[in-house]
């Protein structure tokens, strides 16, 4: 059966539970550029080993190639947050790039609805929206929203596209509650590189960082892998074939993120650790 939606002609929005949406469902699956995934996945791999600070904006990029998107953001609550000046964007990518760093109200709000359900949602903006905010935009006629949360800290990751009006589809879906779960490491990992930073703990912060990267570096390359065997292949049947054999390394790859989020963290002598 189909979940209700929240639409309002008042503010824009329309927001609708993904989980047992019928029409969604059956959306027909797109078959992607693979040579794009492998290449997406690759930098998240690169971005958590090297560049940790980088890594909310590779997740962002990533996201764009790896659903064939054309915006994808990452929002956080702001510590500091009143109802007017809520929701972060600490990451944008593609038509919403200039969107990077701004703040929205708790109301009206895609993200709102989104954490308070705790799951995907499936959303689309109309005029209505930007003539609140006073901003202009493309309009949102296909989008993916996900929930995360992390130490206290919540958020959402979400892909777009602006003329589309059935973008994505359920592999898409579980695609971005992988990137989710990537959102909330790369929040604590920066949290923690901060802190560490903080109290002069450099070393520390590096070694706790590569600690976390190494652990989901392989799965990440077995990953790439199968993507990178796809591309050699001219025949859509060996492409698809190898999206199916994806989905499951998706999930074993979501499962080893949770158990990585769900790692307690110690305080020792040069900083926090994970705990063995």
């Amino acid at each position: 059966m189909s979940t209700p939606a929240v639409l309002s002609a008042d503010t824009g929005l329309e927001v609708i539970d993904i989980q047992n949406d019928a029409a969604f469902a059956a959306r027909r699956v797109h078959v992607r550029d693979v040579a794009l995934q492998m290449e997406g996945m690759r930098r998240i791999a690169h971005a958590f080993v090297e560049n940790p600070d980088t890594i909310l904006q590779e997740l962002v990029n990533a996201a764009i190639e790896l659903c064939d998107a054309d915006s994808a953001g990452i929002s956080i609550e702001r510590e500091d947050r009143t109802d007017k000046d809520f929701y972060h964007w600490v990451a944008t990518a593609g038509q919403y790039t200039g969107f990077l760093d701004a703040v929205l109200p708790r109301y009206p709000s895609a993200c709102g609805i989104c954490l308070e359900r705790g799951r995907p949602q499936l959303f689309r903006v109309s005029q209505r929206f930007f003539d609140l905010m006073g901003i202009e935009a493309p309009l949102v006629t296909d989008g993916i929203l996900l929930p995360w949360e992390v130490d206290g800290l919540r958020g959402t990751i979400f892909i777009m596209a602006h003329g589309r009006t059935e973008a994505f589809d359920q592999s898409d879906s579980r695609m971005m509650q992988v990137l989710a779960d990537f959102a909330a490491m790369g929040v604590r990992q920066q949290g923690q590189q901060k802190r560490l930073l903080e109290q002069e703990s450099a070393a520390a912060a590096a070694a706790m960082a590569n600690d976390l990267a190494h652990k989901i570096n392989n799965p990440l390359q077995r990953l790439t892998n199968l993507l990178y065997l796809a591309t050699e292949s001219q025949k859509v049947e060996d492409v698809q074939e190898a999206v199916r054999h994806a989905s499951g390394d998706l999930e074993k790859l979501s499962e080893l993120v949770q158990k990585l989020l769900a790692l307690p963290y110690r305080k020792r002598d040069t900083g926090f650790d994970i705990a063995s």
